[in-house]
């Protein structure tokens, strides 16, 4: 079994940078790729960035350029440095890792608001 517990959610003005942050524990040997993923208020969960176990990276369109997702094997533990923040950014952001039996695991979320 794999654990995600997210932090650094928080409010903050357009322009502001927040970091997230998520720590993996449990059956750490069996994580493939991990993720994070954000639901805007009545919207659909949609993907952020991604980075495989290979440190290769895969952003959204919307945040390319603008966030970073990096990945501490040592601390297992998942970033996703957020700049220049907008409104449209305000969503619950989730952490995710998929796992090498294919099973997907979630952490809990934790909520950005940006305010304009």
């Amino acid at each position: 079994q794999v654990q995600l517990v997210e932090s650094g959610g928080g409010s903050v003005q357009a322009g502001g940078a927040l970091r997230l942050s998520c720590a993996a524990s449990g059956s750490l040997s069996s994580i493939n790729g991990m993720g994070w993923y954000r639901q805007p208020p009545g919207k659909k969960r949609e993907l952020v960035a991604t980075i495989s176990s290979g440190r290769s990276t895969n952003y959204a369109d919307s945040v390319k350029g603008r966030f970073t997702i990096s990945r501490d094997v040592a601390k297992n533990t998942v970033y996703l440095q957020m700049n220049s923040l907008k409104p449209e950014d305000t969503a619950v952001y989730y952490c995710n890792a998929d796992t090498l039996v294919g099973i997907e695991v979630w952490g809990q979320g934790t909520l950005v608001t940006v305010s304009s």
